[in-house]
């Protein structure tokens, strides 16, 4: 039997899908898994997936037309579009479900599973190799001292929370307590170095972990899956730690808990006491410059959430 899910191009939200992923799975087929070329490799190493197909964006929906010519050859006995196009129309299928975004204020993970028929809720969850944690420990080393990650990086920088926030944090939470003299793991993509580089450069080098577009996304989850906490922006990498099963507090501005709050084992959010949508109203003002959206969410509130869940 077999199954084409298409899913995202942004990373977040393919991790977010990943439940349905497993849903297939658990229902016998062998997926072709379709989704943006930084989403491909969360799906590399799950058993069960045939096939991996990034679509890489074109002129005039050339993405979508590359994916039509692999597809089309192929009768499958289910087509999951989570992207709400007409693909899974132009296809031979037994079964096609198609995902169109609700006008509920439900969990992007409970909208999925509501829309598509699925019950109960298959939550997000990643396939860690063991040559994947192998290499995770590796990068890691032996040292028993425990690590705090941190995420200070977003792909819009209005949600990025003031770097020096997170450095007043890390102090706090390094001093006394379950993360005493811990080591701090920074994570972010190739390109977030500069966004980065204020924490990055706070950080003591014997104490200081640097995976800012140092590993590849599955090493990274590995990495994230032995931290003590991970405290990290609205981000794909916030849906990365709380999928690996990390302990893990997002920190929300401009965009909304609601749909986006990470889902795993032990997760929470934190925000300050301006709405999105408010914050948003005020995006033309200060766009490109980071955590000029974030500025209301005060670092002793941040703090008390960490340690909220560093005692569950």
């Amino acid at each position: 039997m077999r199954g084409l899910l298409v899913t995202s191009t942004r990373l977040g939200d393919a991790i977010l899908s990943t439940g349905v992923l497993g849903w297939m799975l658990e229902r016998g087929l062998a997926v072709t898994v379709a989704c943006g070329p930084v989403a491909a490799p969360l799906f590399q190493d799950v058993p069960g997936v045939a096939q991996v197909i990034p679509m890489r964006k074109g002129p005039v929906g050339a993405h979508w037309r590359r994916l039509w010519a692999e597809a089309v050859g192929t009768r499958w006995d289910l087509v999951v579009d989570l992207r709400g196009s007409a693909f899974a129309w132009t296809v031979v299928a037994g079964e096609r479900r198609v995902f169109r975004a609700p006008a509920t204020h439900d969990h992007r993970v409970d909208q999925l599973a509501s829309a598509l028929g699925i019950s109960p809720t298959p939550e997000p969850r990643l396939w860690l190799s063991d040559s994947r944690r192998a290499r995770a420990t590796g990068i890691l080393g032996d040292d028993p001292r425990p690590i705090l990650a941190l995420c200070p990086t977003a792909n819009w920088p209005p949600k990025a929370w003031p770097a020096e926030r997170f450095v007043e944090l890390t102090e706090a939470l390094t001093e006394t307590g379950p993360l005493a003299d811990a080591r701090i793991l920074v994570a972010g993509g190739p390109e977030e170095r500069e966004m980065a580089a204020p924490v990055l450069s706070a950080i003591p080098e014997d104490r200081r972990i640097d995976l800012v577009g140092t590993a590849p996304l599955m090493e990274l989850a590995a990495c994230l899956a032995r931290c003590k906490l991970v405290v990290a922006n609205d981000s794909g990498l916030m849906h990365l730690a709380a999928a690996s099963g990390a302990p893990t507090l997002g920190l929300f501005g401009p965009s909304t808990e609601a749909h986006y709050a990470p889902r795993g084992p032990i997760t929470g959010f934190v925000r300050g006491d301006v709405d999105a949508d408010t914050l948003l109203t005020r995006s033309g003002e200060v766009a490109g410059v980071p955590g000029s959206l974030m500025q209301d969410l005060q670092t002793a509130r941040v703090i008390e959430a960490a340690r909220g869940l560093l005692t569950i």
